[in-house]
């Protein structure tokens, strides 16, 4: 099955707020992943993530960058066969943003339950629904 997964979340707050948040290594760090170490919104840039000792270690590189529109990257793991990519893309509605995330290459992974489909699909409610959410309301 091929089918990319997207979710949508409609923020109160301005597309700048969302953007920086989506872009700024610290606020990142504060809402999406805290062991990011380096972050560029440039595309082929490598994010560096801190050893956290996991063996899931993240290899993303950025793909696409549109300032204040669109920021997308690949998500693959250190030493696992397969390779997705995450796009978010933001549209003003006002004095709010709608965020489309859409997540491809799911499939490509092992068939493993770290890599499930399910588990991407709670985690991106988690990041999206919650942290980035509360991220954006403490920091108005």
């Amino acid at each position: 099955m091929n089918t990319p997964f997207i979710i949508e979340q409609v923020y109160e707050a301005p597309i700048e707020k969302v953007w920086h948040a989506l872009t700024n290594k610290d606020a990142m760090k504060a809402w999406y992943f805290p062991q990011l170490q380096k972050f560029e919104p440039v595309a082929e840039f490598k994010f560096e993530f801190a050893n956290d000792g996991s063996p899931y270690g993240k290899e993303w590189v950025v793909t696409d960058v549109v300032p204040g529109r669109k920021l997308a990257h690949t998500w693959a793991y250190k030493n696992y066969p397969g390779s997705s990519e995450v796009t978010f893309g933001l549209t003003a509605q006002g004095a709010k943003t709608r965020l489309t995330l859409t997540h491809i290459g799911l499939e490509s992974f092992p068939a493993d339950p770290h890599f499930a489909r399910r588990r991407f699909e709670d985690g991106w409610a988690q990041i999206l629904g919650r942290n980035l959410k509360e991220y954006l309301e403490i920091t108005s």
